[in-house]
């Protein structure tokens, strides 16, 4: 209103002087508003202006000089205002102007334009001299949106499939767009399945469900359309179609499990689940992590101790010899573990239990006494707990929590004492360890182990080298915390003493009595102690590498991000990784591996635990754990034959009257191409025809097929041997030479340790048979067998029989042998551990004498003749005359002249049958 009335004014003061005054010069500038806001409508040119477009000139009325003539635009930031805008005069008096674009404008290409405008007034005169202009004014003008585009699919078909019998919040998304620039008509502001009758549903956003469950008998494939609207209500150029696959069911787990998987022993690397695979039913995750487990529980303790005993082991991995063994089997040389209880073992080796009192080991000083110096190897198999194991009733809840020491000892080194001991305290191993009782500070090493508390057994072993110390837990390094102990301990006795389960402690009236502390609650085995030089790191991997367990096949194959790991013991084996076909492809690598020679028939559970992580956690699968069993089938057993001389062997009797006897199994002329030897040994398991067993099989089998006997006996039959008139030499010297260990008494002689077959033949060759002088025998019997693997494999029984050559004279006149006997020696016996020693006991039958029986045939048939030769000299006396009497008396004399000596000598069979150890 106010400026209609100012220009109604304006123009009235116009008419005014245009009428009575003459033309005045042009004073003033035109004025106009510094901004301006404009609108236009797309596909449209004219701008609407706020505040309306009006230049003023103070000269008004006057004629010319008080007229607006025209405006002028210039260029914006962009620099084409000018070219897309233009204003026009609509009234020169009252300055009214108009904006318009010379085109008409299009919102998706630019929305908004910015340029400047400047008024003119017409001069003083006609001809527009002396005009002036206005300040420059910023004009913004912005294209209004007008919906013209409707909304398009991004797809034309979208296709999808779900298992059957769920509902499901998303099955798929459709999506379409709009061209139009305008938040109200670009946006898509519902969409519409125009299908009817079909069990789906979709949201604003274009996600569809399934409004109840499907099923894929009924109908496989659900096809349908969907159309969609933006906010202007313009409806899509075309519908999209949606296809729906019903899937069968789908239950989330492991497809392809085998509960039972055989093992055919000498198969090397089996492959244990080649076709398994993972299903997750389209579930989405992220990471997956795999757990297979392998029990082997048919082994007392470690790997490959069903096998060969320790002490074999330790053979086998090259340790280094001198080792002293602190809890052998009782025997009189060693009594002090008579007391301690032991159990049954899969093994050789015996398990000792501690109950954490009164079971504690004593060892003699004769044996603490060659284990002096602060350098030594201390190895053990250690199962804290034990099996069947009660502890003591007087034991409280704090005295549990005290050290459990395993072994304590003090030693002397030169002229002073160190003191140490390895002690258990929850799942803490600790060696204490005193260089110096009397000088030095005491020393704790400590180490936080698992395996300690986890009841399984584990091996360890300790290297001492003062001041370092290493530590070995199946196989494996652990470092130490060194603790410097500064508190108050009592000096150990100033005297050489080793307990094992326990320590020694002074009781406080009495100090003649020694009491037990910190006792020791578990099973102990293969306690065995190596002064000198620390054992090297190859040898303790060897002792507790094992050769049956789980492996992965090709490391090289593994796909990326994926990872696996074996514990030391291949018992476990974990995968992980986030790719799931990816990581079905590494679960069927994962392999079985038996590399030995003759594998332990059984059962091995099997056990595979999957952990799956989700990017929904709350809905993320879960999969039970798998169980199933591996099955070593039983190996072919080797057959071990013995051959040699036989089946007896004669001699003259003083042969065996000298000071080295006879061999029983000796070393004569060759008898194959390549070794002579009376006593052969073989193992065969893959060539029957074998002329000389021994050797042609050496030649053609490998190292890997190679083996090695544990242990031989040889029993004389019948009753034992009679100190006093007979004994079985063994040359220790070959025996010690080759680490084996032997047994000689009376009833048999047993030689141990794992060697090779041509070392047991070379013992075996080494025995001899000795009697005593004037020992009135005829024969005597003897039965050879050797065993493999712990004497799970046994040879055949070699019986040889030894016939004791005598004259005839010496028959009729026993008493003269009799006579001249010497006092005999009793046999040396040799205190040893009879590993593996599973042999047959031989049957104690008395046995036939086989020579007395030819002395006694012979003798028969002698009487025989002589009768026979009487008959017929009495029947020639009667027939024949006085010259036939006459030559049969010189035929007589001639028989009374000669001695009668008869001297029976059985040849030596020279057909030998070939002893074969076949493996």
């Amino acid at each position: 209103f106010t400026l209609n009335l100012r220009h109604l004014i304006l123009t009235q003061l116009f008419v005014v002087n245009y009428c009575a005054a003459p033309v005045a010069p042009n004073k003033h500038k035109p004025w106009i508003e510094t901004e301006y806001q404009g609108i236009v409508m797309e596909n449209d040119n004219t701008v609407l202006l706020n505040p309306p477009l009006f230049a003023l000139d103070k000269d008004a009325p006057l004629h010319y000089a008080g007229e607006i003539c025209g405006f002028r635009v210039h260029n914006g930031p962009s620099g084409s205002a000018s070219v897309q805008f233009e204003a026009v005069v609509l009234d020169r008096s009252t300055g009214e102007g108009l904006v318009r674009s010379k085109e008409p404008l299009d919102c998706e290409s630019q929305r908004e334009h910015s340029f400047t405008i400047q008024a003119y007034d017409c001069g003083e005169g006609p001809d527009g001299v002396n005009s002036k202009k206005s300040h420059k004014a910023t004009v913004h003008v912005r294209v209004n949106d007008v919906n013209e585009f409707s909304p398009v699919f991004v797809e034309r078909r979208y296709e999808a499939s779900v298992p059957e019998g769920r509902l499901f919040d998303r099955i798929v998304r459709v999506e379409a767009l709009d061209a139009d620039c305008s938040p109200q008509y670009s946006q898509i502001c519902f969409y519409d399945i125009i299908t009817p009758n079909v069990p789906f549903a979709i949201d604003n956003d274009g996600n569809i469900k399934n409004t109840e469950p499907l099923d894929s008998k009924r109908q496989r494939v659900h096809t349908f359309w969907v159309t969609a609207f933006d906010c202007g209500k313009n409806r899509a150029q075309a519908d999209t179609q949606v296809v729906v696959t019903v899937k069968p069911s789908c239950k989330p787990g492991w497809i392809g499990w085998t509960k039972r998987v055989e093992y055919t022993p000498g198969s090397g690397s089996i492959p244990l689940f080649p076709s398994l695979h993972l299903e997750t039913c389209e579930e989405t995750v992220w990471n997956i992590q795999a757990t297979v487990e392998l029990q082997t529980g048919h082994i007392g303790k470690g790997c490959d101790r069903d096998s060969y005993s320790d002490r074999s082991v330790r053979r086998l991995c090259g340790a280094v010899r001198g080792e002293v063994d602190l809890l052998p089997p009782p025997s009189p040389a060693a009594n002090w573990t008579t007391a301690l209880p032991t159990l049954p073992s899969s093994d050789s080796s015996l398990v000792f239990s501690f109950n954490g009192s009164n079971h504690v080991a004593v060892v003699p000083d004769s044996v603490v006494s060659a284990l002096s110096g602060d350098h030594f190897t201390l190895q053990l198999w250690m199962r804290r707990g034990g099996a069947n194991i009660q502890a003591a009733t007087t034991q409280t809840r704090g005295n549990r929590k005290e050290e459990e020491t395993i072994v304590c000892s003090t030693v002397k080194n030169d002229d002073s004492f160190s003191h140490y001991s390895l002690s258990v305290h929850g799942c803490r191993l600790s060696l204490f360890y005193w260089p110096d009782v009397s000088a030095a500070r005491p020393v704790k090493f400590l180490w936080k182990l698992e395996q300690v508390c986890d009841s399984e057994w584990h091996h360890l072993s300790l290297s001492v080298q003062f001041p370092s110390v290493t530590l070995y837990v199946d196989g494996v390094t652990f470092d130490p915390a060194l603790i410097h102990d500064n508190g108050a301990i009592p000096n150990p006795a100033p005297h050489q003493r080793m307990f094992i389960g326990a320590c020694w402690g002074k009781a406080l009236c009495l100090w003649s009595l020694v009491k037990y502390i910190g006792g020791y609650h578990g099973l102990l085995s293969g306690v065995t102690i190596r002064p000198g030089s620390v054992e090297p790191h190859s040898v303790v991997e060897c002792l507790y590498a094992c050769r049956e367990g789980l492996d992965f096949g090709d490391l090289e194959t593994l796909g990326s991000g994926m990872k696996v790991h074996v514990n030391p013991s291949q018992s476990v084996l974990v995968l992980e990784g986030d790719d799931i076909e990816s990581f079905n492809r590494a679960v069927q690598q994962v392999t079985y591996r038996n590399s030995l020679r003759f594998a332990t028939p059984g059962v091995r559970p099997l056990k595979l635990t999957t952990s799956l992580r989700c990017f929904n956690e709350e809905s993320c699968l879960s999969l039970k754990q798998l169980e199933g069993y591996l099955v070593v089938l039983q190996p072919d057993a080797p057959q071990i034959s013995l051959s040699g001389v036989g089946p007896h062997l004669a001699r003259p009797a003083p042969e065996f009257e000298g000071p080295r006897g006879v061999p029983p199994f000796p070393r004569t002329k060759q008898t194959c191409p390549r070794r002579p030897s009376l006593v052969s040994i073989c193992v065969l398991s893959q060539f029957n025809d074998v002329s000389c067993p021994l050797h042609h099989l050496l030649a053609l089998m490998s190292d890997a097929v190679a083996h090695t006997l544990d242990g031989c006996e040889v029993q004389p039959l019948g009753e034992e041997l009679n100190p006093e008139r007979e004994e079985l030499l063994v040359d220790m010297d070959v025996v010690r030479e080759r680490g084996l260990e032997i047994i000689n008494t009376t009833a048999y002689i047993a030689i141990t340790g794992a060697e090779s077959i041509s070392v047991y033949e070379d013992v075996l060759r080494s025995v001899r048979y000795r009697l005593a002088k004037g020992s009135a025998r005829f024969e005597r019997r003897f039965r050879l067998s050797c065993s493999e693997m712990n004497g799970r494999y046994t040879s055949n029984e070699l019986t040889l029989e030894v016939n004791f050559l005598h004259s005839l004279d010496s028959l009729y006149h026993p008493s003269h042998l009799l006579a001249s006997q010497q006092q005999f020696l009793h046999p040396s016996h040799h205190a040893g551990e009879l590993s593996g020693h599973t042999l047959p006991n031989p049957h104690r039958n008395s046995v036939v004498p086989g020579a007395a029986t030819i002395i006694i045939m012979v003798c028969v048939g002698f009487l025989v003749v002589m009768v026979i030769l009487g008959v017929f000299r009495i029947r020639s006396i009667h027939r024949r005359g006085e010259g036939s009497r006459s030559g049969a008396k010189e035929g007589s004399s001639q028989w009374d002249d000669s001695a009668l000596t008869i001297i029976v000598n059985p040849m030596e069979v020279k057909t030998r049958s070939v002893v074969d150890v076949s493996s």
